[in-house]
């Protein structure tokens, strides 16, 4: 059985797109092999800056024969239909099989097709391919058709058996395939022939190519961080720059440079932001000072004088880079020192959404809202407004116009310049967290405050003017601030309201913005003022109701909260489907998460959870299970009479007109349960209360296997049916178990 190896060499492909390259190619040609009968035993893909490389082992010589046996019209079928039936297979009358069915004599197809060479197979696949790779960006170049991301040089397509190696013959806009390739551009640019993968791997790294980008990486970081340790530095860890790096070269020479001493004073993040942004340089740190002190490079080639001359070029352009990222510090120093008020101005000039105002207008009602929230989760108000002013602060500043990803570090930097009390510059920073699923929450009270002010704010500002998040699309990351706000909540064990937030959010949003000024919103937001108890808010609201037509408030106040409630309804909807995603990531299953959100108190997300756990791991154990069933039985029987009695029984059990000892049982079962079930749920002791409920499957099941419900005497039934509405009642106060499945 043949290997097939395949190279595609170019000029440089760009570092970004060579993995996803490497693993389109593999697919691309081993999906056409099998599709037209090649099978294969493995297949790997791998790429550098300038190839693509396809082995294929065990790759059959040739395509089996196949035999197809095609149904077609009746054998007295108009003419037209058979003549149509004929070209579809290819074959003539004469070949066609008339066979007895039970709807008649029908005609026959049996399609014979010989297999075909793999040479043939691969040169049209491949070909087929190179026509119509996927690049996400592409090129021609001189007078042909064909793109490619940058100008396609050589095709290299062998395969290989006991017997030696053999060309495919193919040919691609007057690029003929062959057995030869080039090994690295400077230090061994002369071609040499092939005769198969280990061959090829082997010739290229004697040609200064390592051919494996996972092998080019981890040389990098070990030679890097030995070089680093040798001066007793660390390398600060990067993994998305290793792996860009490792696609810039192919034979990886790693050089460690000095940083001038009039930039070491500047932040590390900034010195490490703006070498890996603008020169693709690993930073490397002292352990004991937390300074960046000098820089990785990594050539691609080596040197008669080891790298000196690289070296001081690269520390030249260093230089130039960094004494604009220390000018940009120093001017935004000296703006921070002064109060930030010309950031603070400029905010006014930017804007946030046509429809939600400025950045500033976005602050003005972060910081109101911020002072709400602070009290709700014991954070000083005062440093939580204070924080929400600044926190948007850096974004004028010139350091974050350079660096966009610094935002709130810089703010960070600039505060803690301007001598503001600790928690507000740590707010400033830790207001944006977190931006994706591994990233820490806030954990100090006012940065808590401020950073869910901030989000519930873009929730309920893009639901006011109905911008919300349709299937994959969502724009503004309101999936992302829903579950930022979920994360914060629960892991700091916050016990909030979000409906509470949501609506001291909707009030801030339309008594401060001028577009929600309309007669509407204002008796609208009157009524959110009352519902929340905002006092200053009720008086600017009234104020601004004044002005319209008393009959006019009137008729509008109860639709106005209606409309309010149902954004605020509607929010909490998007919050508990982002709560589902996160708990489901965790292993507690939908249907527990809806029948405890369908219990009141389901706006504290911290106690909804609490009881979602406790609840997934009752249902894990056999009682938990089996009780499940008991009580969907009880159910069942209970609303099935009460449909066919037209009564409801929901009172009047009484142990008096028991007859059996499982009846009796059952009374003083449900008696301690109760006495246990209902503390616990006071207290929000969410797994005894489980516990206690899940101790019932005993009594429920002896009761079931010894009882019959309907039974002939009125008053007995009645007072069975009574019983079954006291256990579907007592477990329905810890959760809404008809939304369990099975």
């Amino acid at each position: 059985m043949p290997d097939l190896l395949i190279e595609l060499f170019s000029e440089e492909i760009p570092a970004r797109m060579q993995r996803r390259a490497a693993e389109d190619l593999r697919k691309l040609v081993t999906d056409g092999l099998v599709e037209a009968g090649l099978t294969y035993a493995s297949a790997a893909g791998f790429a550098t800056p300038r190839r693509l490389t396809l082995t294929v082992e065990g790759l059959l010589a040739e395509s089996p024969a196949t035999v197809e046996e095609r149904k077609g019209p009746r054998a007295d079928a108009p003419e037209k239909a058979i003549a149509g039936f004929l070209r579809s297979t290819g074959l003539s009358a004469d070949d066609l099989e008339t066979r007895e069915t039970p709807k008649g004599p029908v005609l026959f197809a049996r399609i014979e097709k010989a297999g075909r060479p793999a040479a043939e197979i691969i040169s049209d696949v491949l070909g087929g391919t190179i026509r119509n790779f996927p690049w996400p960006t592409s090129m021609r170049w001189g007078s042909g058709t064909l793109r490619w991301v940058r100008p396609l040089q050589s095709i290299l397509c062998i395969l290989t058996d006991e017997a030696g190696h053999t060309v495919v013959p193919l040919e691609v806009e007057g690029i003929a395939a062959g057995d030869r390739t080039a090994g690295h551009r400077f230090m061994a640019p002369a071609s040499f022939a092939v005769s198969g993968f280990d061959d090829y791997a082997a010739k290229l790294k004697r040609a200064f190519v390592v051919l494996d980008a996972d092998e080019r990486a981890e040389a990098i970081w070990h030679d890097a961080t030995n070089m680093a340790f040798a001066n007793g530095l660390e390398v600060v860890e990067d993994k998305g720059l290793l792996a860009e790096v490792a696609g810039l070269v192919e034979w990886p020479v790693v050089l460690m440079g000095r940083i001038g001493e009039d930039f070491l004073d500047l932040p590390p993040e900034v010195l490490q932001t703006s070498m890996k942004e603008h020169q693709k340089f690993f930073s490397v740190r002292n352990p004991k000072t937390g300074r960046i002190e000098r820089f990785i490079t990594v050539a691609n080639r080596e040197t008669a004088d080891n790298g000196v001359t690289i070296l001081a070029g690269n520390e030249k352009v260093l230089s130039a880079r960094l004494a604009d990222a220390k000018f940009f510090w120093e001017n935004d120093l000296r703006v921070a020192k002064a109060g930030m008020q010309p950031w603070l101005e400029q905010l006014k000039n930017v804007t946030f959404h046509a429809k939600l105002g400025t950045q500033a207008d976005l602050v003005g009602r972060v910081a109101t809202l911020s002072r709400k929230i602070a009290i709700l989760v014991k954070a000083d108000p005062h440093l939580a407004e204070e924080a929400a002013i600044h926190a948007k602060a850096d974004l004028s500043s010139e350091m974050v116009y350079e660096f966009p990803e610094l935002q709130g570090l810089m703010g960070r930097y600039y505060l803690e310049a301007a001598d503001r009390a600790p928690e507000v510059a740590a707010a400033a920073e830790e207001h944006y967290a977190p931006l994706g699923p591994s990233d820490d929450v806030p954990t100090a009270p006012v940065s808590i405050a401020v950073a869910l002010a901030e989000k519930m704010d873009k929730l309920t500002g893009f639901w006011a003017i109905d911008e919300k998040p349709t299937g994959s699309k969502d724009p503004y990351a309101l999936r992302r601030a829903a579950l930022g706000i979920i994360r914060t909540i629960l892991e700091n064990d916050l016990s909030v309201s979000f409906i509470e937030m949501a609506f001291l959010s909707y009030a801030i949003l339309l008594g401060r913005a001028t577009g929600y000024r309309a007669a509407a919103d204002a008796a609208e937001m009157l009524n959110a003022a009352k519902v929340i108890g905002d006092k200053q808010l009720i008086e600017r609201m009234e104020a601004i109701n004044r002005s319209l037509p008393e009959d006019y408030i009137e008729q509008s106040e109860e639709a106005s909260l209606q409309f309010t409630k149902k954004k605020v309804e509607a929010l909490g909807s998007f919050l508990h489907d982002r709560l589902k995603v996160y708990l489901r990531d965790q292993g507690i299953r939908h249907d527990i998460i809806d029948a405890c959100i369908a219990m009141e108190g389901n706006d504290d997300l911290t106690l909804l959870v609490k009881r979602a756990r406790a609840l997934s791991e009752t249902l894990q154990t056999d009682d938990g299970e089996n009780l499940i069933q008991a009580f969907k039985r009880a159910n069942n029987i209970l609303a099935q009479a009460q449909e066919a009695d037209g009564v409801e029984y929901s009172f009047g059990a009484d142990p008096k007109f028991a007859e059996t000892e499982e009846e009796r049982a059952l009374f003083a079962a449900l008696d301690r349960a109760e006495a246990e079930i209902a503390p616990a749920m006071k207290a929000e002791d969410f797994a005894t209360a489980m516990t206690a409920m899940a101790s019932l499957r005993a009594p429920v099941d002896a009761f079931f296997t010894a009882v019959q419900v309907n039974a002939e005497n009125a008053t007995v039934r009645r007072n069975r049916l009574n019983l079954l509405n006291r256990i579907t009642t007592l477990c329905g106060s810890v959760a809404d178990l008809t939304r369990i499945d099975g």
